[in-house]
């Protein structure tokens, strides 16, 4: 590979030319036995970043973008858009904490040429196939007011952005170190989105990706008793809000966490860098299993689940991770004949969305943003105003909501509702519902 397409830098005191630590743990700079230069990756080492100051690597990749755009893709999800323009001089991070590497981010979250380069990939491909393209930005540290940036039509940048806020509310001091999720912190922060990116740009709404832990473990409940009631609150709540929801492989059927029971199970290699950092740091495994488990990437890719045959109807080798045991009664083929799975609920999310334009259009208001049970707002659009309520514990809550709901026509629920108490509401564990109201 030329030199100039990806970033190479002679050694510094014969060690690597600056304090960055990579993502996947360890330095952020592999040596070249053959040059002794070393290369930068911000992820695994092999993958080099590219050198996106060459003007002949971006032109690359723009026609790499016209390949795929002339073969009738619609669109594109660009991983960590925001991290390819770095400041030239890659100078040192500021180390926080005990750790041996400095932060490098300010030198690469949003760099100094970011918006340059998506409004020359802009011009230089989207501009090519007016009317029928769509591209969302993975973005790992992005603000409201970036995303603003990013996403504003006039500005030609990006339709939307993947942001984490929301999917790091349950980390402690790092990402292997969960925590409970705290509500209201869930509701200030999506809230915050949905104001934000109110006027001038355009929210994503997601819960699961290949690199998320599955939401029914996560934030709902996976059991027996719970799982179809909790996956479908936590869809309805997100569905509802303003933005477009994206649905990852499974999601639609509940899948769940994989059972990982020791360090060979997993596959990842942010996971099992981080289990040999923590090793060699001198932890036991009994203590980072659990946080892997609860929160590694290899849960989002597991086997889709298909049926209930041997590999879940997904191969008929051996896969590169064994299927969830709970395939048997977790998979399409049980969805799709059960009206009350949550493939169905799905189904019924989405076709809420083409017919009825508040959904899409309506403003936002959150309530009950204190209240650490109960997530509640109102979308409102031309007369028709959307009250969603969601019930985010095992328990009946009972709640008080604002008035004139009572005989307010119930457009859709994920199971049957217990009837109010002296007006105040009582919820179900796990019980969501969408009530219209028409002024």
């Amino acid at each position: 590979m030329c030199a100039l397409q990806i970033w190479w830098r002679p050694p510094r005191d014969g060690r690597e030319p600056n304090n960055w630590g990579s993502f996947f743990s360890g330095p952020a700079w592999t040596r070249d036995p053959a040059s002794g230069a070393y290369y930068l990756h911000l992820f695994s080492p092999k993958q080099p970043d590219l050198n996106w100051e060459n003007p002949e690597v971006r032109e690359a990749v723009y026609a790499m973008m016209r390949w795929w755009l002339d073969r009738g893709v619609d669109g594109f999800r660009m991983d960590v858009i925001n991290l390819v323009s770095k400041d030239p001089a890659l100078p040192d991070g500021v180390l926080r904490g005990d750790g041996p590497y400095g932060d490098g981010s300010p030198s690469y979250v949003c760099g100094p040429r970011i918006h340059e380069y998506l409004r020359e990939m802009h011009r230089e491909v989207m501009a090519r196939y007016p009317g029928r393209l769509l591209t969302v930005g993975e973005m790992p540290g992005v603000t409201v007011e970036q995303a603003r940036l990013f996403t504003d039509p006039d500005r030609a940048e990006l339709d939307m952005v993947f942001q984490f806020e929301h999917v790091g509310l349950d980390h402690g001091a790092h990402k292997f170190d969960p925590r409970p999720l705290r509500l209201t912190e869930l509701k200030a922060s999506l809230g915050r989105w949905q104001t934000g990116l109110a006027d001038v740009g355009w929210n994503s709404l997601y819960w699961n990706n290949h690199d998320q832990p599955r939401v029914v473990s996560r934030f709902g409940d996976d059991g027996p008793r719970h799982r179809t009631r909790s996956a479908t609150m936590l869809a309805t709540v997100l569905h509802l809000h303003r933005g477009t929801p994206y649905v990852y492989q499974g999601e639609e059927l509940g899948m769940a966490n994989a059972p990982l029971r020791t360090i060979e199970d997993f596959r990842d290699i942010e996971s099992l860098n981080h289990y040999a950092q923590a090793l060699r740091a001198g932890a036991a495994p009994e203590d980072v299993l659990p946080g892997l488990r609860a929160m590694g990437r290899d849960n989002a890719r597991t086997p889709m689940q298909w049926d209930a045959s041997p590999q879940a109807g997904f191969t008929t080798g051996i896969p590169w991770l064994p299927v969830n045991p709970d395939h048997i009664e977790v998979n399409a083929a049980a969805a799709y004949a059960d009206p009350g799975s949550v493939f169905h609920h799905y189904r019924r999310l989405i076709a809420l969305r083409h017919s009825e334009p508040a959904v899409v259009h309506g403003d936002f208001t959150m309530l009950l943003p204190d209240d650490e049970r109960v997530y509640a707002f109102t979308r409102h659009h031309e007369g028709t105003t959307l009250l969603v309520v969601g019930n985010f514990t095992g328990d009946t809550v009972t709640v008080d909501l604002p008035g004139g709901w009572e005989d307010a026509e119930l457009l859709l629920g994920n199971g049957p509702s217990v009837p109010a108490e002296d007006g105040r509401t009582v919820l179900a564990p796990w019980e969501a519902r969408v009530h219209r109201r028409i002024e």
